[in-house]
């Protein structure tokens, strides 16, 4: 795999949202898997994001990672266009402490999928990425192995 082509799009919702999701292009870096990052909004850009979401495949994005909080409809607009995997983050709120987020993606109706991943975890949004990927990536599928092999030493058991 060439690793500067960009196959991961890491989409933000609101520029606030920017260090929950660096852990996902932290992830992306350390397997040298090539990404972009966007800031887009459901609601305050929708055309944008409609074009975005049109165009990802043309552009040889392969998995979209999608983080928002509150009325978190980014991820599910962004599946609506493409059928490439769309993985949601949902992002802690104040109000409802990320449940509100939570939901926004995990209740998307029936044809319209979006992965979701637990709130704020974007390390996980980018892992689920890469074994997507290394479905056709042998070299991502040896790195995903000795990492999960790595997880077996008692020192890595965090929460983060």
């Amino acid at each position: 795999m060439n690793c500067s082509s960009k196959i991961v799009s890491i989409v933000i919702g609101s520029i606030s949202d920017k260090e929950i999701m660096r852990k996902a292009s932290d992830v992306l870096e350390e397997f040298d898997v090539g990404f972009e990052v966007n800031v887009l909004s459901a609601h305050r850009m929708p055309n944008r994001t409609s074009e975005f979401a049109k165009n990802a495949e043309s552009r040889g994005i392969e998995v979209i990672i999608a983080g928002a909080g509150k009325a978190a409809h980014l991820p599910g607009v962004i599946a609506s266009y493409t059928t490439i995997p769309v993985i949601g983050v949902p992002i802690m709120t104040k109000d409802l402490r990320g449940i509100d987020s939570l939901l926004s993606m995990v209740q998307m109706p029936s044809g319209v999928p979006v992965a979701c991943v637990a709130i704020d975890n974007a390390k996980n949004a980018a892992l689920l990425a890469l074994e997507i990927l290394s479905l056709k990536y042998e070299d991502i599928n040896k790195k995903l192995k000795k990492y999960k092999a790595s997880l077996e030493n008692p020192g890595n058991l965090s929460s983060g």
